[in-house]
Protein backbone atom coordinates (compact mmCIF):
# COMPACT_ATOMS: atom_id res chain seq x y z
CA UNK A 1 0.00 0.00 0.00
CA UNK A 2 1.59 2.87 -0.90
CA UNK A 3 1.96 6.32 1.51
CA UNK A 4 -1.04 8.19 -0.03
CA UNK A 5 -3.47 5.37 0.19
CA UNK A 6 -2.77 4.27 3.98
CA UNK A 7 -3.17 7.80 4.79
CA UNK A 8 -6.52 7.63 2.87
CA UNK A 9 -7.13 4.51 4.54
CA UNK A 10 -6.37 5.59 8.25
CA UNK A 11 -8.53 8.64 7.76
CA UNK A 12 -11.63 7.01 6.80
CA UNK A 13 -11.26 4.34 9.46
CA UNK A 14 -10.99 7.03 12.10
CA UNK A 15 -14.07 8.61 10.76
CA UNK A 16 -15.88 5.57 10.52
CA UNK A 17 -14.60 5.06 14.10
CA UNK A 18 -15.84 8.84 14.88
CA UNK A 19 -19.47 7.69 13.11
CA UNK A 20 -19.55 4.67 15.63
CA UNK A 21 -18.91 6.86 18.45
CA UNK A 22 -21.57 9.44 17.94
CA UNK A 23 -24.20 6.42 17.54
CA UNK A 24 -23.42 4.51 21.05
CA UNK A 25 -23.32 8.57 22.42
CA UNK A 26 -27.03 8.76 21.26
CA UNK A 27 -28.25 5.87 22.88
CA UNK A 28 -30.36 5.96 26.13
CA UNK A 29 -27.68 4.27 27.62
CA UNK A 30 -23.97 4.17 25.56
CA UNK A 31 -22.06 0.90 26.44
CA UNK A 32 -18.89 2.96 28.24
CA UNK A 33 -16.38 -0.37 27.21
CA UNK A 34 -17.25 0.53 23.59
CA UNK A 35 -16.85 4.17 23.70
CA UNK A 36 -13.29 3.70 25.75
CA UNK A 37 -12.29 0.70 22.95
CA UNK A 38 -13.57 3.35 20.27
CA UNK A 39 -11.66 6.07 21.77
CA UNK A 40 -8.84 4.39 22.04
CA UNK A 41 -9.31 3.13 18.30
CA UNK A 42 -9.10 6.60 16.85
CA UNK A 43 -6.44 7.65 19.25
CA UNK A 44 -4.33 4.95 17.52
CA UNK A 45 -4.75 6.37 14.33
CA UNK A 46 -4.29 10.41 15.03
CA UNK A 47 -1.04 8.74 16.38
CA UNK A 48 -0.07 6.80 13.38
CA UNK A 49 -1.38 9.90 11.12
CA UNK A 50 0.83 12.18 13.37
CA UNK A 51 4.27 10.02 12.55
CA UNK A 52 3.08 9.61 9.13
CA UNK A 53 3.12 13.33 8.81
CA UNK A 54 6.46 14.11 10.49
CA UNK A 55 7.98 11.63 7.85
Amino acid sequence: MGYDARIDSLTTKHQTLEHQLEQESRRPIPDTAMVATLKRQKLKIKDELARMSRH
